[in-house]
């Protein structure tokens, strides 16, 4: 699996199948992956690091904010807004179903933007 470097602190490898999807996220400490959704069901279990995101809309008195680390999984269900930072240097692995049609085809310009 190639390392795809999407910006200077971001980069991943995907595998992907019929259904679903996986993919190794490298993160750099103070990475910030911008507030996005997306009709995948997301599982985000951290391999090494920490990341601090926040699910729902933003501002919204349903957004909820989880620091999740090295061991832990968090489940993102479809279509609900959510953004991270890398509170360390981070290797995460998320599951998408169905693959990521962005990722694949290179649509995914919120990532592709120089990391703050």
């Amino acid at each position: 699996m190639p390392r795809e470097t999407l910006s200077p602190m971001l980069g991943r490898r995907l595998v992907t199948g019929e259904r679903m999807m996986l993919a190794q996220v490298y993160l750099e400490r103070g990475c910030v992956v911008p507030l996005h959704s997306h009709m995948n069901e997301q599982m985000t279990y951290i391999l090494q690091g920490a990341l601090r995101l926040w699910l729902g809309p933003e501002g919204s008195p349903e957004q909820r904010v989880y620091d999740v680390r090295a061991g832990e999984v968090l489940v993102i269900p479809p279509h609900v807004p959510h953004r991270a930072e890398a509170l360390e240097d981070t290797l995460d692995l998320d599951v998408f179903s169905p693959p990521r049609q962005d990722w694949l085809d290179g649509t995914d310009q919120y990532l592709r933007r120089p990391a703050k």
